[in-house]
């Protein structure tokens, strides 16, 4: 029988529909995205206490009062774990999504239950929506609605749909036929009939059908992560991606509390509007024990009003569970707590400079205070001495007018940043528009618009008054009035789809870092010439703080790496500046030592400081956590090393054509000799770091008896028959599968197992917490033979094949290049145990967080960074 190329149908189908239908995808996508962002906001308003005891007094109204405790405590949960942002994410998710489907739903279960025909029709419908495997769902919603938040709500909606229209057909059709010929034989008009008796007491099976809608919708967060959106989804996802067991607990533990509450409310939900089932509660409550109605009793509209005010006056000050920030780690103790006041204006470049310093005070043992002002008060408040220090004037232009009447007052610490530059960027994907001279001939390009800021803005009124007049763009052009956030809001929806904008802009912004921009050059300087950005103090700081003055007159941020901090501050929402700071400084190490330098612990820069060489890894054990130690050292000796992930066969290709300076992984002379042997003319083998790489199966050391492959023989019952294996398509599994067991004669008693690395490590881990018996594939050097005790099991007839040794790899024109870099690499050597315990702790800081790892790795390991790199005195 030829094969039904029903796939392509519906590939074509899709196709079809996203290239005509995509301004009603776009409409879709604008709905459900406004519905999420405007409820999201809501639900994450409140203090998080705040709102878990409006929850809880939620609860007490539909339940009563052990229910409302446990909601309150569930939350408190919640918070505790620090999942709350993500648990309002997901509830927001949830409700978007159920009112969706409840909309649709109810209308289609009544239309069905008064029409044979469509229940007919809708029956197959419902069965293909709820048995279809919800993952295929993302497929055509990803081609329709992208990635986020709309393909889950959407994939949501259609999975949860079914019972709603099902319970809502079924609770109709359940209703006496002879109350409704009542109604019918006393004249009643059909509409009146379903609304003044037909839903009143279907309403407990519709609510029933609510329910489920609300529980399915819910089970959906998983789903919702896989496609981007925000939630607890997102948080179970990655954890599985990664088998982190704790990060699924404790996103499982939230999807449960979330779960629990929303299934009690709705139920509980139907008692309260439910005729019949207010008459069973009413019941219910004359049965209850007298001991007992303290439990069963709930709160009038009027009490929990009361309530709703208590609790936001007593959640005000309650801080017991949560506040998110770290803290500050006091590095070295050069404030003594000392109290250093430092004011900001409310720009970019403000926040992040105030919030960067902040951060680098309190590292030093200082106490400083931040507070936002407007520009008068700010010098104001510097020129009576209540300011210590600000980091954003703007001169000789800008601020010349505050600098004119108080310089007597005040202090110049210096320039840290200039020029800087007002400007119209468009993207960089907008061909053949480099100057404002070209924006004239390309009015349509742009719809005739560029979208501005403010309109009292001073660069808004430089565009109008001079700029545009100036080069004759106010004749074919608009200027938007609006707002930045309107502006940005513009840029980022138009960059998304490609589309070609114009917008007014400043230097240095954060928006040049995350997006590709051109500056549109002003070739007739109607924009005039740059300001600097100086640090200001009241006068007399210098003299009562020296180390901070000197600090501050030494600091430099250049373009790229000043919007970059300020991207990260964007990244981390409003609040939380100096979470944004901390992470802007993971992603730079050594800036802090940079910026604020301890007298007499700052280290040595080499004699080649300020290079820049390209390396490149492997996302291996070994290769990750040696790439992320060398990164450290080298930027300890004032370089600038850049690193990039590759696969094998382009790392080679990349050094041989000079792409990648080096590496750290050859696996020499076996595993990469075909690479080696291809592009060796183009490279130079700078040396082996590590000696005797194996290839082996590890059992752990309570395991007895077991010391070599031979004595695996004849126990295959103590392992359950099996081995642990890895990735099947590795050359370890192949070797395994194809040689060692034969040679052995255990391929008849034991069976591999294919899987993943994780995989493997997370059975390693659990049989060792219950000291089961467990043989697995591993390899050296790895991790886990610093966290485990494991007996690695000889291979007396070499099955496994020769050793290799680990070399530093490098383009042929490396050593000449970086000549200093390479004599240290030459000396360097690592022994089995300072590398495993190495990459044990860069897995113990987890992913994103290798320099830490390292950091700690170091810190444990004093005087390794002169070991490794020394300089001369």
């Amino acid at each position: 029988m030829p094969r039904l190329q029903l796939g392509d149908w519906i590939n074509s189908g899709v196709n079809w529909l996203r290239d005509n239908l995509s301004w009603l995808f776009d409409f879709i996508s604008s709905v459900v995205q406004g519905m999420y962002d405007g409820l999201n906001t809501v639900l994450s308003g409140p203090e998080p206490l705040l709102f878990a005891g409006i929850l809880a007094l939620l609860a007490w109204w539909l339940r009563g009062l052990l229910p409302a405790v446990l909601a309150f405590l569930g939350f408190a949960l919640i918070d505790s774990i620090e999942l709350w942002g993500e648990a309002m994410n997901t509830l927001a998710l949830v409700l978007v999504a159920g009112v969706i489907t409840i909309v649709f739903a109810v209308p289609l279960g009544i239309w069905a239950s008064r029409n044979r025909a469509v229940s007919a029709v809708i029956r197959p419908v419902l069965d293909f929506m709820q048995t279809m495997p919800a993952f295929v769902y993302l497929i055509p919603g990803i081609f329709f609605f992208g990635l986020g938040v709309v393909p889950g709500v959407v994939a949501t909606v259609i999975f949860s749909m079914p019972p709603g229209v099902r319970m809502t057909e079924l609770g109709i059709r359940q209703v006496d036929a002879e109350l409704v010929e009542a109604a019918d034989a006393f004249g009643t008009h059909p509409r009146r009939t379903l609304l003044r008796v037909q839903l009143p007491l279907a309403l407990p099976t519709i609510m029933a059908g609510v329910n489920q809608v609300i529980m399915l919708a819910l089970s959906m967060v998983v789903i919702a992560g896989m496609v981007g959106a925000e939630g607890l989804g997102s948080t179970v996802f990655q954890a599985i991606s990664s088998v982190d067991v704790a990060m699924g607990f404790e996103g499982g533990i939230a999807v449960v509390i979330l779960a629990m509450y929303l299934d009690r409310m709705t139920s509980a939900l139907n008692q309260r509007v439910s005729p019949l089932a207010r008459r069973a509660l009413a019941k219910e409550k004359a049965k209850s024990l007298s001991g007992l109605k303290v439990l069963h009793w709930r709160p009038a509209t009027s009490v929990a009003m009361v309530g709703v005010v208590v609790l936001a006056l007593v959640a005000g000050g309650m801080s017991i569970f949560g506040d998110d920030d770290e803290g500050p780690t006091v590095s070295a103790n050069v404030g003594k707590g000392q109290s250093v006041n430092i004011g900001y204006i409310n720009w970019d470049e403000g926040v992040a400079s105030t919030f960067l310093w902040k951060e680098l005070l309190e590292q030093r043992g200082f106490k400083p205070k931040v507070q936002s002002y407007d520009v008068g008060a700010l010098y104001t408040g510097m020129a009576s001495g209540n300011i210590d220090f600000e980091t954003d004037s703007w001169l000789p232009t800008t601020h010349a007018s505050y600098w004119s009447k108080y310089k007597s007052k005040l202090e110049n610490l210096g320039s840290w940043y200039g020029p800087t530059s007002l400007e119209v960027a468009v993207p960089s994907y907008v061909k053949g528009v480099k100057t404002l001279e070209d924006l004239e001939q390309k009015s349509g390009t742009f719809k005739k618009k560029i979208v501005g800021i403010e309109p009292g803005a001073g660069e808004m009124k430089l565009m109008q008054d001079k700029v545009m007049p100036g080069y004759g763009l106010n004749k074919n052009f608009s200027l938007v009035k609006g707002s930045t956030a309107a502006m940005l809001s513009q840029l980022d929806r138009s960059y998304a789809k490609k589309e070609p904008i114009a917008v007014t802009l400043w230097s240095p912004h954060w928006a040049y870092d995350k997006y590709k921009l051109t500056k549109l050059k002003d070739p007739k300087g109607a924009f005039g010439k740059g300001d600097r950005i100086d640090s200001l103090a009241r006068k007399g700081f210098s003299k009562d703080n020296p180390q901070v003055a000197k600090w501050i007159k030494n600091f430099k941020l250049d373009e790229k790496q000043l919007t970059s901090l300020e991207s990260a501050i964007q990244d981390a929402g409003k609040g939380k500046e100096q979470q944004g700071v901390r992470a802007w400084l993971k992603q730079n190490p050594g800036m802090a030592n940079k910026l604020a330098p301890v007298p007499g612990g700052a280290d040595q820069k080499g004699k080649e400081a300020g290079a820049a060489p390209m390396i490149g890894y492997f996302p291996w054990d070994e290769d990750i956590a040696t790439t992320y130690l060398w990164k450290n050292v080298l930027e300890r000796r004032g370089y600038k090393p850049e690193i990039k992930q590759y696969d094998v066969g382009s790392m080679f290709t990349g050094m041989s054509t000079g792409q990648v300076d080096v590496e750290f992984d050859g696996w020499l002379p076996v595993a990469q000799k075909q690479y080696w042997d291809k592009y060796k003319k183009n490279l130079v083998d700078v040396g082996s770091w590590y000696d005797k790489t194996s290839l082996e199966i590890a059992v752990p050391s309570y395991v007895k008896d077991v010391k070599s492959l031979a004595d695996l023989k004849g126990k295959a019952s103590t392992f359950d028959g099996k081995i642990v294996g890895i990735e099947p398509g590795t050359g370890e599994m192949k070797l395994l599968k194809g040689k060692v067991l034969k040679e052995y004669g255990l391929d008849k008693e034991y069976k591999v197992s294919d899987g993943s690395s994780p995989a493997m490590l997370a059975e390693l881990d659990r049989s060792y917490a219950k000291k089961e018996p467990v043989a697995v594939v591993l390899w050296t050097p790895h991790w886990a033979y610093s966290k485990y005790k494991l007996t690695k099991l000889s291979d007396p007839k070499k099955a496994f094949g020769a050793s290799n040794q680990l070399h530093t790899l490098a383009n042929k024109s490396f050593p000449k290049k970086f000549p200093e870099f390479n004599g240290w690499l030459k000396k360097w050597h690592m022994t089995e145990k300072d590398l495993a315990s190495l990459e044990q702790a860069v897995q113990d800081a987890g992913k994103g967080n290798e320099e830490k790892g390292v950091q700690k790795w170091i810190d444990a390991h004093p005087g390794i960074v002169d070991k490794m790199a020394p300089v001369a005195s």
